[in-house]
């Protein structure tokens, strides 16, 4: 049988949806891609990953052997120029010719660019293409000051990529009176604009740009109301155009305001030309979502194998990252009293700010805004698309119960079979449910494979995760908890495993227990794994738990690094201050007192770290480890040494455990805190584990977590000296090190524990698996073998060289020489 040709326009992420969606469908089509860039089709919606070290390949959405694979017939780099409707065929720029039986149009959307004088000169950008990104990073390298016209998604999207150029002053600058006017309403965009202002991102809102400045470059901004911005680079995100030229060439409907007409089975005016994503208008509406291009993608391609599925609209509720930021919106966020009742809860030092608009009965979520912690979104939208009733307290829905986990309805195991979970791909949690049972597939992996279900944006993911848990537990299955696709091992077993073998490199591990090459999950869980075995020097490690590690530094914002030395219950000597006052000086260094009672050092280049660690050594200090997932601070305060209400030495305690753990190498950081009576001056109950003075000892907490998700510690014991309390935190301790998943809090770790608090006390208390000894033998070894990270790194010659900018660098530093801030490190996590 001849098959029927289908050229699709467009090699974009929905043109090769639509290709992988008739394939899966039917073999009875031949399949003709014309893409007017250079490469397959790539993933634009994480685009900004590419400043960040991703490589095309990493961004490639399948491989040339795919379309091979699939007798996709495709030409790159050869743009459609005319289409004959007559006579159903194509020509393209390079002369060729292909006749068709039904042309899909998905040739996406372009950069709008304002009619504004002198948008041609050169260093002005617009960021849509990896072609787009390059121009960008060979301009950027001559630049210091950069700005981003348009405040919206893309816009602070480009902003980040400014930043990641490491262009030092960059700017938005945005016509509305609020950044993503789209998103988030006008208190939400303050909050942002102020998070933004911490990272060196100026916003300008109400600027109307009238002329970019300069000859044949760029050198500033003019604008409507007489003020200029200096300028070395203009990046232009001021939105998005249909590319619909071919079809007004050939005649088809389109809009006057740009986008092809379609109907529900996104056909256009010609009953064989059908257009998909960004080019295609849909009950006048341009749809700008990669979830909703592949509903139409589907949509398009059942209707070619004779279905009946019809685009009725979509969702655009969006959550993702910007800048570090969480930002969400869902439902209608807009709409506003006396249709609703709105719950807003604002908290700007943590930068977090959470709306909710609800029915005037309290019984039906509405919408809602996400600022700082998006992390209930998942649920919250489906609490708006299922119509969930609303429990007795709505504000439950943003605060938690109480400071305990948020309560959004029942849970994803409650929600009703058609509940669609992942929008990318149109997979319900009926689909993900079945798969499961009916297929036998008890990861997240063979989930993915089989539903294609979080292989989108990703937003999906940990909902997915949580139904093939929730559908192996209510069937009674084992749930294999493994690391990642390289290790078929919890990160429990893989300890044991280690322990047992005596294995003590990364490699090793991978060639024993593992598969592949490892990645950028199971590295750092099995860095730290060995870390807190054998607790070796982090240095000697080829994979690093943190990135901070590298440097035993934090590494900071300008591509400095922060020197935090430890000051064990907050106590320090006159003559140490002394010290810490004159390193700061003469290295002009930045210094600030924290929250765990220590004293930061900011600002610290790359080559004077070992020369400021030796100083602060010398004078009796230590490494902070505040790099690292590791003991940080035991807090403390005055207790009855000073304090008139205090019961015991809070301070000595507080150093004593301090030093007992320094150096801990564990899941995620650890913190305490030692209070010398119950007003917890040093705030204990917030800590991963505190200690509260008493008439007749001390009562021991455990489990507690601030930041933004604040849960306060449980009671393990109460009224014990201090020998116990030393011996049940070793316990403890030891215990989660060994059980608890990577990157996991104490918090974290036990909620999600069988058995809660009675079973942690039983094991910690009454040893009721018998391996307290062993425990308590594992902390002494630990203490046993604790050595300063920064004494043993300047100690060896070794590991000081990497602390140079380069091999050949002179111990001294030429005063004449000034070091820039670099790309590279630029970017890092601060924890």
């Amino acid at each position: 049988m001849t098959k029927k040709n289908v050229i699709v326009i467009g090699n974009g992420m929905v043109g090769h949806k639509f290709c992988e969606k008739l394939i899966a469908k039917s073999n009875e089509f031949q399949i003709i891609v014309f893409g007017e860039e250079p490469r397959i089709a790539y993933d634009r919606v994480h685009l900004s990953s590419y400043f960040d070290g991703k490589t095309v390949e990493d961004l490639s959405l399948s491989s040339l052997d795919w379309y091979h694979q699939n007798n996709i017939q495709l030409y790159l780099g050869d743009a459609v120029t005319e289409v004959n409707r007559t006579e159903k065929i194509v020509h393209t720029q390079s002369g060729r010719t292909q006749n068709y039986d039904y042309l899909v149009m998905a040739t996406g959307s372009a950069p709008f660019v304002p009619n504004i004088p002198g948008v041609e000169k050169e260093g002005v950008f617009v960021y849509r293409t990896i072609e787009d990104l390059d121009k960008m990073k060979a301009h950027a390298s001559k630049c210091k000051t950069g700005a981003v016209m348009g405040g919206g998604l893309l816009g602070l999207e480009a902003g980040k990529a400014l930043l990641d150029l490491g262009i030092k002053e960059t700017h938005i600058v945005e016509f509305a009176s609020r950044l993503m006017p789209r998103q988030i309403d006008d208190a939400g965009s303050k909050l942002l604009q102020g998070k933004l202002a911490q990272l060196n991102l100026t916003v300008h809102l109400n600027k109307n740009t009238s002329a970019v400045l300069g000859e044949k470059k760029i050198t500033g901004l003019a604008f409507a109301d007489g003020s200029e911005l200096a300028l070395d680079m203009l990046v232009i995100s001021a939105g998005i155009r249909p590319r619909d030229e071919i079809a007004r060439l050939c005649g088809l409907e389109v809009s006057s305001r740009g986008g092809i007409v379609v109907n529900g089975f996104m056909q256009t005016s010609d009953e064989s030309i059908f257009a998909i994503g960004e080019c295609a208008l849909f009950n006048s509406m341009i749809y700008g979502l990669v979830a909703p291009g592949y509903e139409m993608a589907e949509v398009a391609a059942s209707f070619l194998c004779e279905g009946d599925k019809q685009f009725k609209g979509f969702d655009m509720s969006t959550k993702l990252k910007l800048i570090g930021v969480d930002v969400a919106s869902f439902g209608d966020a807009f709409i506003s009293e006396p249709d609703c009742t709105s719950i807003i809860f604002e908290d700007t030092h943590k930068g977090i700010y959470k709306r909710i608009n609800i029915t005037s009965d309290g019984k039906q979520l509405l919408g809602g805004i996400l600022i700082g912690d998006a992390e209930a979104y998942n649920m919250l939208l489906q609490t708006v698309n299922n119509k969930i009733v609303l429990p007795p307290n709505p504000e439950d829905l943003i605060l938690g119960a109480r400071g305990g986990e948020s309560t959004v309805g029942a849970s994803v195991m409650g929600l009703p079979d058609d509940a669609l979970i992942c929008s990318c791909e149109a997979v319900s949690k009926g689909a993900i449910c079945n798969a499961v049972i009916n297929q036998d597939l008890k990861t997240f992996d063979e989930v993915k494979k089989c539903t294609k279900a979080g292989s989108g944006c990703g937003g999906c993911v940990p909902m997915v995760k949580d139904l093939i848990n929730g559908t192996l537990t209510e069937n009674g299955m084992y749930i294999k908890n493994v690391l990642c696709e390289h290790f078929d091992y919890s990160r429990q077993e893989l300890l044991d495993l280690i322990k047992m073998n005596k294995i003590e490199t990364y490699d090793q591990v991978l060639d024993t227990f593992g598969k592949g090459d490892g990645c950028e999950v199971c590295k750092p869980a099995v860095a730290s794994i060995l870390a807190s075995l054998w607790n070796d020097l982090i240095l000697k490690q080829d994979t690093i738990q943190d990135s901070n590690d590298r440097f035993l530094a934090n590494i900071q914002k300008g591509g400095t690094y922060s020197v935090v030395p430890r000051i064990p219950g907050g106590e320090i000597t006159p003559d140490k201050l002394i010290v810490i006052g004159q390193v700061a000086k003469e290295f002009n260094l930045y210094t600030k007192i924290t929250g765990g009672q220590r004293i930061d050092l900011f600002g610290a280049h790359l080559v004077d770290l070992p020369a400021i660690w030796s100083k602060l050594i010398d004078a009796g200090f230590e490494s902070g480890h505040a790099y690292g997932k590791s003991l940080r601070t035991v807090k403390s305060c005055v207790g009855s040494t000073w304090c008139r209400f205090g019961l015991h030495d809070s301070v000595s305690f507080a150093i004593e455990i301090e030093d007992r753990y320094k150096g801990l190498r564990s899941p995620h950081k650890l913190k305490g805190g030692v209070s010398g009576c119950i007003r917890e001056c040093a705030e204990a109950k917030s800590k991963d584990f505190g200690i509260i003075a008493t008439e007749k000892g001390w009562n021991l907490y455990i489990c507690g977590n601030g930041g933004s998700k604040p849960q306060h510690a449980e009671l393990l014991a109460s009224d014990i000296d201090s020998e116990t309390c030393i011996k049940y935190l070793d316990r403890f301790l030891m215990f989660y090190v060994r059980t608890a998943d990577p990157l996991t809090r104490t918090a974290t770790w036990l909620n999600k524990m069988e058995g809660g608090m009675a079973y942690l006390k039983n094991v910690i208390i009454n040893d009721s698996l018998g391996i307290a000894e062993e425990l308590e033998e594992a902390m002494r070894y630990h203490i046993s073998t604790y050595a300063c990270e920064w004494k043993a790194a300047i100690e060896n010659p070794e590991m000081r060289k990497r602390f140079s900018h380069f091999i050949n660098a002179p111990e001294e530093k030429d005063p004449s020489v000034k070091f820039e801030t670099m790309r590279d490190q630029v970017k890092a996590e601060t924890w």
